[in-house]
């Protein structure tokens, strides 16, 4: 009876929350205004936290050496615009430059690719394989056309984006300003609002959550950064089109956990294809050698432990988000879902694990 009695009780609780979810649907342009609030101000807080989880080590290393923290900001501030000055002058052009002749050539780019799948058709141990070969070529050009069209479209869109600079240019510097001058307040006023009994454990679930945010932003951003030094390198070496905008491409999809190499050396091999097969090997030894040096030499020393993440949970997580957020769904995904895991985590054992301990004990 007291199983039953339960079981109605979570039953009666689902159905309310869905009814609350369906209420909210019927009455969402009340929503509207907090939805168009949270698409302008998303890009700026992403990028002021991941600044803030970059630079926090530095500010409090120049505070404990008697440095006042405003002095410490702005001496951070002075560093990131002269950083950002010289990635003006000396990356940008070439940057622009490329992106410009890679839509151009975009038509051309897609007959190279024909061009070497018929050049492949030819080889006997290839067409053996390769039945309807013709069919074949001008499917998979289509797809490479389509691909480039998409990739045209959203780097108009992320330029488009880019170029409303001044929400971010006016919001970035201030939002990020009292981050680093009061961030070490908020557990603080968090835990006020938390009631008296539970701080203790609520203080526990901000540190948890601080020390992961920080490990994996600052881990990733350096290495991702690291790597896609390498990958440009290597691109330069062996005369790869495009090297500083495939690397940069490698390097953006390097911030997504596991499927994010992967993502990001479908282009290169692409491009590489384009050129002629040696090419797409020599990609590979780069690609490959750039990954070894973050599994063996960078990972252990500057990311620390791996994520406490299964990677099927995380190709899951990245599918979804992908498609509700795009790229930045993708990037934001998994710090996200390791905020809620520890705080899920938190709660559960706070309020529910020694009632199931009993179900379990009375069943």
């Amino acid at each position: 009876m007291l199983l039953q009695s339960k079981f109605f009780k979570i039953c009666l609780g689902i159905i309310c929350v869905l009814l609350i979810i369906l209420l909210l649907s019927k009455v969402n342009f009340i929503f509207k205004p907090l939805y168009m609030m949270f698409n302008i101000l998303i890009v700026p807080i992403t990028l002021s936290g991941f600044l803030y989880y970059l630079m926090r080590p530095i500010v409090n290393f120049l505070s404990k050496r008697k440095v006042n923290t405003m002095v410490a900001i702005l001496l951070m501030y002075f560093l990131l615009g002269t950083g950002f000055i010289l990635f003006l002058v000396m990356v940008w052009p070439t940057l622009e430059t490329q992106m410009n002749n890679f839509t151009q050539g975009a038509p051309e780019l897609v007959q190279q690719f024909q061009q070497q799948v018929d050049e492949l058709q030819q080889n006997r141990l290839v067409s053996m394989f390769w039945q309807n070969g013709s069919s074949l070529s001008t499917q998979l050009s289509e797809y490479l056309s389509n691909g480039i069209k998409a990739a045209r479209n959203y780097m108009s869109g992320a330029i488009s984006l880019v170029t409303n600079f001044v929400i971010v240019v006016a919001t970035v510097p201030i939002i990020l300003y009292y981050m680093l001058k009061e961030g070490d307040q908020l557990p603080s006023s968090v835990l006020h609002i938390i009631p008296r009994r539970y701080r203790a454990d609520g203080k526990k679930a901000i540190h948890e959550i601080d020390s992961a945010l920080s490990g994996f932003i600052v881990g990733r951003v350096i290495i991702t950064l690291l790597l896609g030094v390498i990958m440009f390198l290597g691109f330069l070496l062996i005369g790869l089109p495009y090297p500083l905008l495939l690397a940069l491409v490698g390097t953006v999809f390097n911030l997504i956990p596991y499927v994010g190499p992967i993502l990001g050396a479908v282009p290169v091999l692409i491009v590489a294809f384009t050129e002629s097969a040696s090419m797409v090997l020599w990609s590979l030894v780069v690609i490959i050698v750039a990954q070894q040096v973050e599994e063996t030499l960078l990972s252990p020393h500057i990311y620390g432990k791996k994520l406490d993440i299964h990677p099927l949970t995380t190709v899951i997580i990245l599918l979804v988000a992908g498609d509700m957020g795009g790229i930045l769904g993708l990037i934001l995904a998994i710090p996200v879902y390791m905020v809620i895991k520890i705080v899920v985590v938190h709660i559960y054992r706070l309020f529910f694990e020694e009632k199931v301990e009993e179900l379990v004990e009375e069943a």
